[in-house]
């Protein structure tokens, strides 16, 4: 029977990875039964790099994706596609990583459709370098992707607007922007080898802190929060059999604030949620 692998975004624990390190970050992942991460937000330093692929190897760990910008952020010299590209395809290789992901459209060019064409077309062009050397890039959104220009989502641009790019599609940030994920997900059947889990949760509401407009619009209206899995609102059975269905090898555990709670407590709460929805062979 046709099934995918279970991994884990490392952004979730970057904060271990400071803490304890690469080695031990991976240990622990494997004691709660993830046989897969993604690469984010970790330096990818030749010590880091060299301890990935220890740990990779020691824990029988996959590398599902590393991530790379095609650009540096303004005022930065972040290590991007542009200015890095021999040195990121070689970590790939090291690391046995066929997919690359991007992580976001670059901020500053939004609300402009010209530069964001623009992007595009860098986009398609490292896409196609990037095949070339056996590797898939791939690109993850956020809510912001659901802005309209003329019409159309700014994600479906890109979708549109590209041939070998795929797409990392993250559920929650669909769900964030009233999209309803698996029929969304639909639209990419064929371009949707990765996909980030994570649930969309109402948050409880702190009373006490409401004092003000201001403060009844932070606890009230901002009050959104991402989840363990099935610790929100989300269809997470329909939407990972759904992602199977699409093409889907990798499901992605990613959370982006654990709010307090230890990063490996969450982790094992969505692992044990998982589990308990029959996706127990796919760890």
């Amino acid at each position: 029977m046709k099934k995918g692998k279970i991994a884990v975004q490392l952004m979730t624990v970057k904060s271990k990875v400071a803490e304890i390190g690469v080695y031990e970050t991976f240990k622990k992942l494997s004691e709660l039964g993830y046989g897969a991460v993604e690469v984010s937000q970790i330096p990818m330093t030749p010590e880091n790099v060299a301890e990935i692929k220890r740990a990779s190897d020691y824990f029988n760990i996959e590398i599902a994706a590393l991530s790379a910008p095609i650009e540096a952020k303004p005022g930065t010299t972040n290590e991007n596609l542009t200015d890095h590209f021999e040195k990121i395809v070689n970590d790939c290789k090291t690391l046995n990583s066929k997919y690359l992901r991007i992580g976001m459209i670059p901020v500053h060019i939004l609300g402009d459709k010209g530069k964001i064409m623009e992007f595009i077309d860098k986009l398609e062009t490292f896409t196609n370098r990037l095949e070339e050397e056996g590797i898939h890039y791939y690109y993850h959104n956020h809510h912001i992707e659901f802005q309209k220009y003329d019409g159309e989502y700014l994600l479906d641009i890109i979708k549109n607007n590209t041939t070998k790019l795929g797409f990392e599609i993250d559920v929650h940030w669909v769900a964030r922007a009233g999209v309803e994920p698996v029929s969304y997900m639909k639209q990419y059947a064929g371009r949707l080898g990765l996909l980030h889990l994570k649930d969309y949760k109402v948050g409880e509401i702190d009373f006490s802190a409401i004092t003000d407009r201001a403060s009844y619009v932070q606890n009230v209206h901002n009050n959104i929060k991402f989840a363990e899995l099935g610790e929100g609102n989300l269809d997470i059975k329909a939407i990972v059999d759904a992602g199977l269905e699409y093409g889907s090898e990798y499901f992605i555990i990613e959370q982006d604030d654990t709010y307090g709670r230890d990063p490996f407590e969450s982790l094992d709460i969505s692992a044990k949620h998982l589990r308990k929805l029959g996706y127990g062979d796919w760890f």
